[in-house]
């Protein structure tokens, strides 16, 4: 039997957009000719999946059609909540549509993750599969790269997880890879009778509204439309909170491979300059005084840029109306102004620069310094800077 791949697609992605009234859901945003469902979707035509079903809400039904259209998709079903009720509900009432048999495999991608080596990801699932039984549950956990308070963790014994731990801070996350903690995913793989007996031990009220949302659900063009007054009585519960942290049947598939959630614009710039290459063009190199920059690419209310700061290169002390940044030294040791603060940063730090905030980068060393800036704003010229101080002469 083939493996389902379940993708969830319900997402708002605010945390890019913390002041914005309208923004765009981070699995739609084109970061080049991509989008993150664009890629997701890509990866579930590998032959050992069936056709995908999708999770998601009317807000993004035509996003979602026209992605399935563009990645040339022809056989799937889209499971339409009426209200947001965090995954919990989401996974179950996938599972519930009727056209799925009662041993499927089913693997519950998030639409909004960039995973890299993707042979080695599907290899493991395939692996997998004949270990699936009607009450566990398979994890993925990634290695990780460095302790971050932006992912959760989990410790495993003998490859069962024996204990989760929510976005911890820095100096505890050091201690949880010290003892071979991995970073979850938040990636499921289970049978769908698994699920089923799942919610039903530890949750219960969910399986009731669920089962009767899905059966009171409208089927049209391969839509099924769950019912409201049902699916909103279900309780708002995140699938690691109702099931995770209840069952103790939980297998944990280990990954050492590439992978994000872009889900700060660290992460973001981090891609861009992993990635810088094939954003590259001559004619996006404009030299400055200072050094110079390179617009990476110009997306939706965001810009990327690389700066090079020469050795002995200062910016002018400046503030703008319109964006604020946020920046990733790569390389060299720059000193930065930030309102009346003044400190060194090291490669791979990062730092937010917020709207109105008066800044300034100096290179005082002998190395050239590298930063990747994503500019977040209405407006993204260089007409948007206010200049206070300036040692090339440019203050008017």
């Amino acid at each position: 039997m083939k493996i389902r791949p379940v993708i969830l697609c319900g997402g708002a992605g605010t945390r890019l957009w913390p002041k914005a009234k309208k923004h765009q859901a981070k699995q739609f945003i084109d970061f080049g000719n991509w989008t993150l469902l664009g890629k997701t979707l890509e990866r579930v035509k590998a032959s050992i999946y069936d056709a995908p079903i999708i999770s998601t809400n009317a807000k993004y039904l035509r996003q979602v059609k026209q992605h399935l259209k563009k990645h040339k998709i022809k056989k799937f079903k889209i499971v339409l909540e009426p209200a947001k009720r965090n995954t919990a509900p989401a996974i179950l009432s996938t599972a519930l549509i009727k056209d799925i048999p009662n041993e499927q495999p089913l693997m519950f991608l998030a639409a909004d993750h960039l995973i890299e080596k993707v042979g080695l990801f599907n290899k493991a699932i395939k692996k997998n599969q004949k270990k699936l039984t009607q009450n566990n549950i398979f994890i993925f956990g990634i290695k990780p790269k460095m302790p971050s308070s932006e992912f959760g963790y989990f410790l495993t014994r003998n490859n069962k997880v024996s204990r989760f731990v929510e976005k911890p801070k820095e100096a505890k996350a050091k201690q949880i890879i010290s003892k071979k903690g991995y970073w979850n995913s938040g990636m499921f793989y289970l049978r769908k009778d698994s699920i089923i007996n799942n919610f039903k031990k530890y949750q219960p009220n969910i399986y009731r509204n669920c089962n009767k949302a899905v059966t009171k659900a409208k089927y049209k063009s391969n839509v099924y439309y769950l019912n409201k007054q049902a699916f909103t009585k279900a309780t708002a519960k995140s699938f690691d909170y109702a099931i995770l942290e209840k069952t103790k049947d939980i297998n944990a598939i280990k990954l050492d491979i590439p992978w994000s959630d872009l889900g700060s614009w660290k992460e973001i710039c981090k891609m861009y300059g992993r990635n810088k290459r094939h954003y590259f063009k001559k004619k996006n190199v404009f030299h400055r005084p200072w050094g110079s920059y390179v617009n990476l690419f110009n997306g939706k209310e965001f810009l990327i840029k690389e700066l090079h700061v020469k050795p002995k290169g200062i910016l002018s002390l400046q503030k703008h109306h319109h964006r604020a940044e946020h920046w990733v030294v790569t390389q060299g040791k720059p000193k930065i102004t930030l309102n009346k603060k003044y400190f060194t940063m090291k490669p791979d730090e990062t730092i937010f620069i917020p709207l109105g905030a008066i800044h300034r980068i100096e290179n005082p060393y002998k190395k050239p310094v590298k930063i990747i800036e994503a500019q977040v704003g209405s407006i993204l010229k260089e007409t948007d800077i206010v200049r206070y101080q300036d040692v090339y002469g440019r203050v008017k």
